[in-house]
């Protein structure tokens, strides 16, 4: 058997790669920079993302994913083709079978979109599965026995929450609220407050650096730079975290009437078990100080953060190739 099988995890924000035997062998984020007028790919994943609001006008850096679902289905098959030969897809002999992760609540024309553009790609056989279920499998629980387990995913774009019993999600609820919309809140809270304009990269860097959501969490300070909306010249201000708290306070706040929902909706016995076992945290998200303190007070249940959070979703498409000849039948 020359041809592998591949898992993907195909974040807004990051795109992973397993390879069946070798494990994850990429991890790049989701941006292309192309030549605007000849469609030309100049670069794709960290190289592409340094160029992000730093192009001349001949040069485009786009995130062809937003949302969790595909924006640009162009620049996503470019991508995905980019990535593919990199992890040296084009010297296996044969084409690989491409197990892909999507948001719960995806439509089916949005299904066909990332199938389409992973058969495109050069995939012989393409599967799809839904994104907290892959995850809870990465995080180490055993979805697979009649108890329950909940899982709260959030990643660049979705944030997945789902209780899950014998394989399968019991309830679950998917909304646009993630790591993006944490920038964006960032973003416009200091435009709002300082009348400076600051860029995507900053405001990523001021949550990892000094963000958190928790009133007990971070006591920490970051000088930034940005345009003065009043003069356009450059200028530096101090943020702490106390603000950034402030600033995330909506978003953060969608995140957890999405999860008591889930409960809400979850049947009493497989609720007994979530008390007992607790809430899993996955994706990039789960490393925002204090989220897993401030859910675990609002949902009345122990909320912990797996193991490498960030590589949930890619691990779990790894255990899962392992079985893919029985999973099959389940996956269309």
């Amino acid at each position: 058997m020359f041809n592998k099988d591949i898992g993907i995890d195909l974040g807004t924000a990051n795109v992973s790669i397993h390879v069946k035997g070798k494990g994850v062998v990429l991890d790049e984020p989701s941006v292309v920079a192309i030549e605007s007028e000849t469609r030309k790919v100049l670069a794709v994943g960290e190289e592409a993302r340094r160029m992000v609001g730093r192009t001349p006008g001949n040069i485009v850096a786009i995130r062809p994913l937003r949302d969790g679902v595909i924006a640009d289905f162009e620049v996503t098959e470019m991508m995905l083709k980019a990535f593919i030969q990199r992890v040296g897809g084009s010297s296996w002999y044969g084409r690989p079978r491409i197990l892909i992760c999507a948001p719960t609540n995806i439509t089916s024309i949005e299904q066909k979109a990332i199938r389409e553009a992973a058969e495109r790609s050069g995939a012989k056989e393409v599967f799809l599965e839904e994104e907290p279920k892959v995850a809870a499998i990465g995080a180490g629980m055993d979805i697979f026995q009649p108890s329950g387990n909940m899982v709260i995913d959030i990643g660049g774009g979705t944030t997945d929450v789902a209780v899950l019993s014998m394989g399968d999600v019991v309830t679950a609820s998917s909304l646009k609220v993630a790591g993006d919309k944490f920038d964006e809140a960032i973003m416009r809270y200091i435009k709002n407050k300082y009348k400076l304009l600051i860029g995507e990269r900053t405001s990523e860097d001021i949550k990892m650096k000094i963000g958190t959501v928790y009133i007990g969490g971070r006591r920490e300070q970051l000088d930034i730079r940005g345009r003065d909306m009043v003069s356009g010249l450059p200028q530096t201000i101090n943020i702490t975290s106390e603000e950034v708290r402030e600033a995330l306070s909506d978003p953060i706040s969608s995140i957890i009437a999405a999860a008591k929902s889930v409960l809400e909706r979850t049947p009493p016995e497989l609720s007994a078990d979530i008390i007992d076992r607790g809430v899993i945290l996955t994706g990039g998200g789960a490393l925002l100080d204090g989220l897993d303190a401030v859910l675990s007070e609002e949902l009345k249940v122990p909320v912990l953060i797996a193991e490498n959070p960030i590589h949930c979703v890619v691990k779990g498409t790894g255990i899962m190739l392992d079985h893919l000849d029985k999973i099959t039948h389940k996956l269309s």
